[in-house]
């Protein structure tokens, strides 16, 4: 099959969160810029919809037309804008509070199937093993090829407690694994934390969500009163994104007051603005009171890390990025899946609406990471991640950088290591995040002792060449 992918929207099953990020202000151009109507293209719209409405072979509603040329207007666009009808709308909601339906995978389109992206921790899919780069080929006794994305995204949806069986075609397999799942409400815990070891501190934060930021400050509060903290890993790892007020209020917990966090900039004036480690530009509510205040001094001084790798998106880039720039922070992993875009969602009637890409957002050292991504400082491999990952610069149409030509993938620039040859992406077996089998985790946290760092695991070291190309897709 082709290592491309084509017609690829991130989706969380169940929900809308996947990777963007919200600005809360409604980037409408002001009329004088938008220039006149083009009166021919409008003019063989409206022949398109006579015609149909007069000859296709059975009769379509007028409101699924109209429907449907929204739709295509926006995808169209590049791959995160999109029209969202009353029950996507919803589930956008409420999936930036935790909590949604579906089984906890993200997918993609390739040759007609999904691919599964990434299975989200805790969930049915993650349980049941579905792994990165499996693809889809049934649900139930449907074949998937065919489908369109979203048709094939309803499907796998439903009430909780009910069963849909995936026939999955994995590398590797000679035949066919099936696999049935119970649908589930899925509950994302944002914020983890614990001690890995007395005195070295691990939190991660999974989703960037309305109370990512008090579930950051109870954590850290809880680890720093146990004893001295000599040293802290931020876990971005396969965080996908979320809110934006979330990612500046997790960069402002460790970034001295006042301190630029990240900026925005777009063709209307409301896209343009900067975003300061400040409670006005991360509080949330009419009171916006300072939800970090309660915050140990020593968090802005400890040395720290933050672990990343292509799972990490948008508001996770943010924060890196900030971290990196202000060099409060060592950014240790692999390359990050390069979303540098803003969507702002726009209410529409009928608890309908558009998410419209209106700006892109910079570093505070002015850096645009849209198709590229944040570079760690330090490369350090999973082996059960490599060369897996999607990114965004494979996504049909998606927004170019802005500031410099498009780059190679991030794995064959220098400051980043093509995967060993011989090893097989998605064949070795995900370890669990904060454990002590996490080989990125032991490498941040020898990192923070001064000693030194590994840039593979022994699987990957010790694997001899095999003639195999190491080209990155």
């Amino acid at each position: 099959m082709s290592s491309k992918l084509r017609n690829i929207g991130l989706i969380t099953i169940g929900a809308v969160a996947g990777v963007l990020i919200s600005l809360n202000f409604q980037a409408i151009a002001d009329l004088k810029t938008r220039g006149p109507l083009p009166i021919e293209e409008l003019r063989a719209f409206t022949e398109v919809f006579g015609a149909i409405k007069t000859n296709y072979v059975e009769s379509v509603e007028d409101k699924k037309l109209i429907t449907e040329a929204i739709n295509g207007m926006l995808t169209g666009l590049d791959p995160h804008s999109a029209y969202l009808d009353a029950e996507a709308f919803k589930e956008l909601q409420v999936g930036t509070q935790g909590q949604f339906g579906g089984l906890g995978i993200e997918v993609g389109m390739e040759d007609g199937f999904v691919k599964v992206v990434s299975p989200i921790e805790d969930t049915p899919a993650f349980r049941a093993g579905v792994k990165p780069g499996d693809l889809i080929i049934k649900l139930d006794d449907t074949p998937v090829k065919g489908m369109s994305l979203n048709d094939a995204v309803k499907k796998m949806r439903g009430k909780p407690n009910t069963n849909i069986t995936l026939t999955i075609s994995r590398k590797g397999e000679s035949a066919p694994v099936v696999v049935t799942l119970t649908r589930a409400v899925i509950r994302v815990q944002s914020v983890k934390s614990k001690l890995i070891e007395p005195g070295y501190a691990w939190v991660r934060v999974s989703q960037f969500q309305e109370q990512t930021p008090e579930n950051m400050v109870k954590a850290l509060e809880g680890m720093f009163k146990q004893g001295q903290v000599k040293g802290l890993v931020l876990d971005l790892r396969n965080d996908p994104g979320g809110l934006l007020h979330g990612a500046v209020a997790i960069s402002s917990a460790f970034l001295p007051p006042k301190s630029l966090v990240v900026s925005t900039d777009g063709r209307a004036e409301d896209a343009k603005r900067k975003f300061f480690a400040s409670p006005e530009d991360y509080a949330r509510g009419s009171r916006g009171e300072d939800i970090l205040k309660a915050l140990p001094a020593a968090v802005r001084t400890v040395p720290m890390v933050v672990l990343v790798n292509g799972g990490s998106a948008s508001a996770s880039e943010i924060v890196a990025g900030a971290l990196q720039d202000h060099k409060r922070a060592i950014v240790i992993g692999t390359q990050t899946f390069g979303k540098g875009s803003v969507q702002t969602i726009m209410p529409l009637g009928n608890n309908t609406a558009i998410k419209l890409t209106t700006a892109r957002y910079f570093t505070p050292g002015g850096r645009s990471i849209q198709a590229l991504g944040v570079t760690p400082d330090l490369i350090v491999e999973d082996p059960s991640d490599v060369a897996t990952r999607i990114r965004e610069a494979d996504l049909t149409r998606h927004l170019e950088n802005g500031t410099k030509p498009a780059e190679k993938p991030a794995e064959t620039s220098p400051r980043a290591k093509p995967a060993a040859p011989g090893v097989v992406p998605g064949e070795q077996k995900p370890v669990e995040l904060g454990s002590k089998d996490d080989f990125q985790l032991m490498q941040a946290i020898a990192y923070l002792k001064g000693e030194p760092v590994k840039g593979q695991p022994p699987t990957l070291a010790n694997t001899k060449p095999t003639g195999a190309s190491s080209k990155s897709n």
